[in-house]
């Protein structure tokens, strides 16, 4: 929940007595972040509250957040009863059925595309005794993919010597292994989206980068003769020569809109369909790509240097040393981008946090919400001196939580003495050995630490 509004609500108290964990955030956007991360994280839809007053409007950047990411989240209100600007709906609840609507919402967060649904609750329907109700919320399963698309995406695959896979947000943790099995069976390289980093391990041999980042799009693009885009996202940001130069094969569970349209699509569950297209492929030659020219491609990224000379990717792989397997990861919008997304090694889906759009200050709430969620798990967030202004209120939020994160400001040479005003243990590093140093002394600290990283 955020701050705004300051009045005990009935909402809350109800949530303390049935036990659910609530966390204060210090601000609007912030509290949303951490909502749509937990239900990004847990397949379910996460929870913010908002006051009344200002604090829903100020709320609308984090709503649009929810709605790129394709988050599953729910707003709760309790004495605003129209509609939030980016939200999937706005539902009013009334005693007799608050039962049925907040299973309707949660239902809905969860429907492809997932996104963030507004519930009010007003005051004095929250201190009434609702009527039990058996609605489940959960969505109903996507119906089977159609035989005809599958066939004619069997056939498009089976026609191409040189598919290449491009891998988006909606492909999730229960979908691994059958992308695993479809690239290396095939085989084909992989590009993956942002949101996607993790969904085929990045050391794998067939993993090429990131799209749209320091990946070599467009010299893998140039050999390709079919791309199969498995879970794209019309809301990502992918090239458009993607969809001009190349017929396009689209899977996932929601259409991939029409700007431009597929040249074939399936619709539904991205494992049952990647289940099916198998069966059809059984016995179909292998790709003609050459796997050692794939191998140097991807080794072929360039370093970008910072103006002194501590390159960015070198910070990161510093930090990726540092810490152990299944360290968690999130980063913000900026110019340190495309080096974070080059440099860290996601393993598994959910390991990598980044947001869909460019939301300012998301790294810090984001990693807060995945300690929440993964307390096993170390957390270390990546952004720079503007998105550290933007959440550096949830310094707080995280010092009150002792939550383990490692924030590593690029460009920070403020940031040591801004997080120190926090109470939160700062440290300095303009060199790789200070840099790895500070790194050390960070993650040994019992709570949050952040390193500024400057020239």
């Amino acid at each position: 929940r955020s701050r705004g509004g300051g009045a005990r609500s009935a909402l809350l108290d109800a949530a303390r007595d049935a036990g659910l964990p609530l966390v204060l955030a210090y601000g609007e956007t912030a509290a949303c972040v951490m909502a749509a991360v937990t239900g990004d994280l847990t397949e379910a839809p996460g929870a913010v509250f908002i006051g009344a007053g200002p604090g829903v409007a100020a709320a609308a950047a984090g709503l649009a957040h929810a709605l790129l990411d394709r988050a599953p989240m729910l707003l709760l209100t309790d004495r605003h009863p129209g509609d939030v600007l980016g939200g999937k709906a706005s539902l009013a609840v009334e005693a007799a059925s608050a039962g049925y609507w907040i299973a309707h919402a949660a239902r809905l967060a969860m429907a492809e595309p997932r996104g963030p649904v507004h519930l009010d609750v007003p005051p004095d329907v929250a201190t009434q005794s609702a009527v039990p109700s058996a609605a489940s919320c959960r969505p109903d399963p996507l119906a089977p993919p159609d035989a005809p698309a599958l066939d004619e995406a069997a056939r498009l695959i089976a026609g191409a010597a040189r598919p290449l896979l491009a891998l988006g947000l909606h492909c999730r943790a229960a979908d691994a292994p059958w992308l695993r099995a479809l690239a290396e069976a095939l085989p084909a390289p992989a590009l993956v989206t942002a949101k996607a980093k993790g969904a085929l391990p990045d050391p794998h041999p067939l993993v090429l980068g990131v799209l749209g980042g320091e990946a070599p799009d467009d010299r893998v693009l140039a050999r390709a003769d079919l791309i199969v885009a498995i879970g794209l996202d019309a809301a990502e940001p992918v090239p458009r020569a993607w969809w001009t130069r190349v017929p396009v094969l689209a899977v996932g569970p929601a259409p991939a809109g029409d700007a431009p349209p597929p040249f074939c699509e399936v619709v539904g569950a991205i494992g049952l369909a990647l289940e099916e297209l198998a069966l059809r492929l059984a016995g179909r030659p292998r790709a003609d790509w050459d796997v050692a020219e794939l191998d140097r491609l991807k080794r072929a990224r360039p370093l970008t240097a910072a103006p002194a000379g501590l390159a960015p990717e070198r910070v990161v792989r510093l930090a990726r040393e540092a810490t152990e397997a299944g360290t968690l990861a999130a980063v913000d919008a900026g110019a340190h981008w495309d080096a974070v997304m080059g440099a860290w090694q996601a393993v598994t889906p959910g390991e990598f946090l980044a947001p869909n759009g460019a939301t300012r200050g998301f790294a810090l709430p984001a990693a807060i919400a995945a300690h929440l969620e993964r307390p096993a798990r170390r957390v270390v967030a990546f952004t720079d001196a503007a998105g550290l202004l933007a959440a550096a209120p949830e310094l707080e939020t995280a010092k009150r939580l002792a939550a383990p994160v490692v924030l590593v400001v690029f460009g920070g040479a403020d940031a040591v003495r801004l997080a120190q005003g926090f109470g939160v243990a700062a440290y300095a590093a303009d060199s790789e050995p200070a840099v790895a140093q500070a790194l050390s002394r960070a993650l040994g600290v019992r709570g949050p630490a952040v390193l500024g990283v400057f020239a």
